[in-house]
């Protein structure tokens, strides 16, 4: 007997509410391999309201939804770990100079805030600057190269020396996480460092505590990635039971030059760096996108990656797809509206109670 594809939909989906669950988010700091807060505040919620999680060796935190089926079952994921870097170098200064993490542009970090995390679990904040930034005093100061050799953190203490680093805890090693200068604007737009993918993981997570909050049972057992190594390449590919068949990624829809997506429609991804997604999963969510008459775009993602990629590479035998809001200025000062945040939703929560593709 084929499962029903249309549904009563008792969820709300309150886009105030999904904003304000993604800037509690992304508040929170979580470069790669950082992630231990984020991973615990996720946790907290989902307990709260009675949803079982477990954590792999790893870190990452899957979320387990019984179904109807358990024989087939899916997998969703969203990352948490974010862009930030790490202290490579105490100059004689008092500054520090950094190693990215991620795929950051130096060009994009001049003039942040950043905070330093050290092994005691201390705090100190900076702003990363670039050696020559007094215009009074270097004369090149607009046109020297923006590279790990000339930018450096201004920290917020009297340090004159490393050894006057040294003795605020600060050492080599320790983690960096960039501001991330949230807004929410009252026509419908938030700006943020980082809602890559955060806006993905608060879609998710909102989703969860509807369905758990409205008892609602899916047609299948449904497991939900929180991963945390996904902006260094390998954090959805490990972890997944073997009665998965179809692994679904929500993370963040590209936009620019060459580009179908926007600020304002959920981006379902046909191919990206790592090759085509699967055909007939991908068909299944446009026409889902179009039965329900949500705002989409299908798109190529040229420069990416996601957990479902990286999940095929490590060898599983899965169908694989890839959705997420349209996000403007990736791995810069990104930007996305409430209306794409919705249409994903509704997309991911109308998947969720569709019959396998």
């Amino acid at each position: 007997m084929p499962l029903e594809r249309r549904i009563a939909v008792p969820v709300t989906f309150n886009g105030n509410e999904l904003l304000q669950l993604i800037h509690e988010l992304v508040s929170i700091p979580s470069p790669s391999g950082f992630t231990d807060r984020i991973i615990a505040h996720i946790r907290d919620k989902l307990e709260s309201v009675g949803i079982a999680c477990t954590q792999n060796r790893k870190g990452g935190l899957i979320a387990t939804l019984p179904g109807k089926n358990q024989a087939e079952q899916r997998m969703l994921s969203a990352h948490v770990d974010t862009l930030g870097a790490m202290v490579k170098e105490i100059k004689s200064s008092g500054r520090l100079r950094l190693a990215l993490i991620g795929g950051s542009q130096w060009a994009h970090l001049e003039g942040e805030y950043c905070q330093i995390f050290t092994a005691s679990g201390e705090s100190y904040s900076g702003t990363i600057l670039m050696h020559q930034t007094s215009v009074h005093v270097y004369k090149d100061a607009g046109k020297a190269e923006r590279s790990q050799e000339n930018m450096e953190v201004r920290l917020d203490a009297k340090v004159s020396s490393a050894e006057d680093v040294e003795r605020l805890g600060i050492q080599v090693g320790d983690f960096v996480a960039f501001d991330p200068r949230t807004e929410i604007l009252p026509n419908g737009f938030i700006k943020s460092r980082h809602l890559d993918d955060k806006a993905g993981a608060g879609v998710l997570l909102y989703l969860l505590q509807e369905i758990q909050e409205n008892q609602l049972e899916l047609p299948y057992t449904t497991h939900v990635l929180f991963s945390n190594y996904e902006e260094i390449g390998h954090g959805g590919s490990s972890s997944i039971p073997p009665e998965v068949v179809e692994y679904l990624v929500v993370d963040m829809g590209v936009i620019g030059d060459g580009q179908k997506g926007d600020e304002y429609s959920v981006s379902i991804c046909a191919m990206d760096s790592s090759g085509p997604y699967d055909l007939r999963l991908r068909q299944h969510l446009v026409e889902l996108a179009q039965e329900h008459q949500l705002g989409y775009k299908l798109d190529i993602f040229p420069f990416y990656a996601s957990d479902a990629s990286a999940a095929l590479r490590a060898g599983h035998d899965l169908v694989h797809g890839l959705v997420g809001p349209g996000i403007d200025a990736s791995h810069a000062f990104e930007r996305t509206h409430v209306d794409a945040l919705i249409n994903t939703a509704k997309l991911v929560y109308h998947y969720l109670f569709s019959p396998m593709c």
